[in-house]
């Protein structure tokens, strides 16, 4: 149902798309910015590490966009990939540089594409042909939820200053994040030491500080999780919380915290909390007396190892690689500054998150009319 006021338009009628490519070897195109997929955030529209064609090397055609153009991937992965330069510059041929007419607002078409709304409708287009990408007759084709233009001009600004929340929350974020690294590199070798402690720190071997123990008795029998049962399948990669069993039996809450280690990759997490393993090429890491496992976590993770070939890596190799390391008052006291830094670390990803959930939703209800917006009398 189209709100009160409101029209479905045709993409077509309300939108340029760009056609004509240029050749980047050309001034001045060499020297303007270039757009690629990889250069654009998803979800946010944020550009980073964007280069000059000539720092490049391009050498195929572009197209080029300026200060009034949105830019938009066409290609599968990249669907989701929406962006707003508001510069002069190129974009990848894989990218579609789009401009509006008099009736649509660019700012409210930029978040209209952003939507998950029109990310389903893309990922449906792009199933179309062979190829995974959406061609201009098909995106020509889209019909868009379009409220008269001073309601598109007040959806935008007020989605606008979320993402702008959400801009100021990610750099303190990742400020925060490369602070923690740089102290982490002074407090954890040593050339910073904390008020009132002192004493000589030495080498130690990881397989002296810490015990192993395999997960066996703690694998999970069934994957079928669930939100609403209690217990955490972990893993040491990326990925952590694979989802959460209810089985009773076999969760791990011995002599918490822990480090679980990918015998594989080498990947590691620090676990505070019950759990179940999925895999067993995990070993479970645990304190010999005398460490702080915070601190023989962190040490851990500043070692730069290159894994190489298909071998289990604990007993073969990483019991005998040596960090440094204070003595245990020491240890404790910087694991304290580290447990600090993470909760401000973590209080700063809850933010994040829960701006991003309420953009999204406010998403839904604003580009749909279902929520509508004030509109002030010329």
């Amino acid at each position: 149902m189209v709100p009160e006021g409101w029209e479905k338009a045709r993409f077509e009628d309300i939108t340029k798309i760009a056609n004509g490519q240029v050749d980047p070897k050309v001034e001045p195109y060499s020297d303007m910015i270039h757009i690629g997929p990889e250069n654009v955030t998803s979800h946010s529209g944020q550009l980073s590490g964007c280069k000059t064609g000539k720092e490049l090397g391009l050498i195929s055609g572009k197209y080029e966009f300026d200060e009034q153009a949105i830019v938009y991937s066409k290609i599968r992965p990249n669907l989701n990939k929406v962006c707003r330069p508001k510069f002069h510059g190129l974009c990848s041929a894989d990218m579609y540089p789009i401009w509006a007419n008099e009736a649509l607002n660019i700012d409210y078409l930029y978040h209209y594409m952003l939507s998950p709304a029109f990310f389903k409708t893309a990922v449906a287009m792009s199933m179309r042909t062979g190829m995974p990408k959406i061609n201009r007759a098909d995106l020509n084709a889209v019909r868009i939820m379009l409220p008269p233009l001073p309601e598109q001009k007040k959806i935008a600004q007020i989605l606008s200053t979320w993402d702008q929340a959400i801009t100021d929350t990610e750099r303190l974020l990742e400020n925060s994040q490369q602070r923690k690294k740089g102290l982490m590199q002074q407090l954890l070798t040593g050339k910073k030491r904390l008020p009132g402690l002192e004493g000589e720190w030495e080498k130690i071997e990881l397989g002296n500080a810490l015990d192993y123990q395999q997960p066996t008795p703690f694998l999970v029998k069934s994957t079928e999780y669930s939100e609403d049962f209690p217990t955490p399948v972990l893993t040491a990669g990326k990925s952590f919380l694979l989802g959460y069993t209810d089985e009773t039996f076999g969760i791990y809450d011995e002599e918490l915290p822990v480090i679980i280690f990918d015998d594989f990759t080498t990947a590691s997490q620090f676990v505070d909390f019950p759990f179940k393993a999925k895999s067993s090429a995990m070993k479970i890491l645990t304190p010999k007396h005398g460490y702080s496992i915070r601190y023989i976590f962190e040490a851990m993770r500043m070692i730069r190892f290159a894994v190489g070939g298909h071998q289990r890596h604990w007993i073969s190799i990483f019991t005998n690689l040596v960090i440094p390391c204070p003595s245990l008052e020491e240890q404790n006291a910087i694991s304290e500054v580290i447990d600090t830094t993470d909760k401000e670390l973590s209080a700063l990803q809850s933010r994040l998150d829960k701006l991003k959930h309420e953009k999204k939703a406010l998403m839904q209800q604003l580009l749909t009319g279902k929520r509508r917006v004030q509109v002030e009398a010329a």
